[in-house]
């Protein structure tokens, strides 16, 4: 979604009204219904004359798209700052420029994640290097404009405010910073030749505009791409809250081989990414040679992942990696440094076929394990039988001693990323009360068809245009492949 689009002209005159920052507010206002506090507008207003200094250079062509506040597709990230033209290669160029008034921060033993001060306190965060870089990615990978290869996204950082060498640009973020060089407070300058070297030809934003309108492209299924993470290729981009949960995870594992149980409670709704993360996070375990397993109640995942990387692993292999949350009732204490257990919220009090075996199953896996990762939605329970919850799991910690820790996944994928959506059908659902009781109809269109047959082929028609429309359903359909696979479902 795009907020604030200008070409540099027309930015610099918006600039020289003094009154930017209420410029974009208006916009903001009109294509989402919601309106920003006094702290954001403030944020707009300083970075934005910032960028001005930095755009004022006549090299730099008056036809350069100028985007502010950029709302990728499909999920709630917002780009800062996005500048497009023409390279001299004839290539046409998206500068993504993540804009940081941070004046302070400090480096974590984490890979990407360091801590800043957000409201009052000093809090872990991805590193403005790694932000910038997935953020790039993310719009690469949702869309079929950059097919033919011709269109190129480059990341970078500007934290204008930032003084202080070695924290930011610390040998150990080298990697983050090489993908998406760091401009501070002396390099105003520096981000100038680097934006020039990308664009010497405006295209008064036609690329984003492109980009904006373009087919979906569809995302990189979980499975498909499993096989080629196992072999240690990086497949599945982690962005913001989602890469620090996995860095935290990371060094909770570490510290369970030292000492103490360590017990992670990861809760995200819908879409936030926890499956992503968890395979992450399965991956990058057998890499540094930690046992671990990936733990699900729901066999259909397992299934999934046994048939795709059939070929390319032994069967044995396979099982070793995916297991049912009923296999650790029998398990010694510590057999494993690290278990992640998806979609806890399914999990049950007892195993076995006629549900009679084992204790419990949340204290099963604790017990099983020196770390603990529980990926959690309360919100998904299915039976009357799920008995995961973060009560529950506190508890069994507790009992067996473990250090107990909290994450979240927040950033949905789902819904055009629209957290007024999601709210609104919370509220409408009585899933929980919120604000958001009615939808504005600038922003979402409702309709009510008396005929599914003309649903489908509204949804169809919508689709021909950029494939962005879905049907979607729960267990609603004959299950012809249940007797016999080779019927479609």
């Amino acid at each position: 979604m795009i907020i604030y689009s200008a070409n540099k002209a027309r930015f610099l005159d918006d600039i020289l009204s003094n009154d930017i920052e209420q410029i974009v507010h208006e916009r903001y206002i009109e294509r989402t219904g919601r309106r920003v506090g006094p702290q954001e507008l403030n944020s707009w207003k300083n970075s934005l004359l910032y960028v001005n200094n930095i755009l004022a250079d006549d090299d730099i062509p008056l036809e350069t798209g100028v985007f502010v506040e950029y709302h990728i597709q499909q999920s709630t990230k917002r780009v800062d700052l996005l500048l497009s033209g023409i390279g001299p290669d004839a290539k046409r160029n998206l500068v993504l420029v993540e804009l940081k008034q941070w004046s302070d921060a400090e480096g974590t033993g984490m890979d990407g994640i360091v801590r800043t001060r957000f409201q009052g306190g000093m809090q872990e965060t991805s590193h403005p290097s790694y932000e910038a870089w997935s953020y790039a990615t993310l719009l690469r990978d949702f869309n079929e404009v950059d097919y033919d290869g011709n269109v190129h996204v480059q990341p970078c950082v500007y934290a204008h405010n930032f003084a202080t060498e070695g924290v930011l640009d610390d040998p150990r973020y080298h990697f983050h910073v090489e993908r998406a060089p760091l401009f501070l407070k002396r390099d105003a300058l520096r981000l100038r030749e680097f934006i020039k070297q990308f664009i010497h030809t405006g295209d008064n934003g036609q690329l984003l505009f492109d980009i904006e309108n373009g087919r979906i492209r569809p995302s990189k299924m979980l499975a498909e791409k499993l096989s080629s993470m196992l072999k240690g290729n990086e497949e599945f981009v982690m962005i913001d809250e989602q890469k620090l949960v996995f860095e935290k995870a990371m060094a909770l594992t570490e510290r369970g081989q030292q000492g103490r149980k360590q017990v992670f409670i990861v809760q995200g709704g819908p879409g936030t990414g926890k499956s992503v993360v968890a395979v992450n996070l399965l991956v990058r375990a057998n890499a540094r040679r930690f046992l671990s397993m990936y733990v699900t109640k729901n066999a259909a995942p397992r299934a999934v992942y046994e048939q795709q990387l059939t070929g390319s692993f032994r069967k044995t292999a396979i099982n070793n990696l995916f297991k049912g949350s009923g296999a650790f009732k029998d398990a010694k204490e510590n057999a494993f440094a690290l278990l992640i257990v998806d979609e806890a919220h399914r999990l049950n009090e007892k195993s076995g076929l006629y549900g009679n075996e084992g204790i419990n199953q949340v204290m099963e896996v604790i017990r099983s394990a020196r770390t603990t990762v529980f990926f959690l939605d309360e919100e998904q329970k299915v039976t009357l039988k799920d008995i995961g919850s973060k009560e529950e799991i506190e508890r069994w910690a507790r009992e067996l001693g473990a250090d107990l820790h909290y994450g979240e996944l927040a950033s949905q994928f789902r819904c055009n990323g629209s957290d007024g959506y999601l709210a609104w059908l919370d509220n409408t659902l009585q899933i929980r009360p919120t604000a958001n009781d009615r939808l504005s109809p600038n922003e979402f269109n409702f309709q009510v068809f008396d005929n599914p047959s003309d649903l489908r082929d509204h949804i169809y028609a919508l689709n021909r245009i950029n494939n962005k429309a879905r049907m979607v359903a729960g267990y609603c359909w004959d299950w012809k492949s249940k007797k016999n696979p080779l019927m479609p479902d």
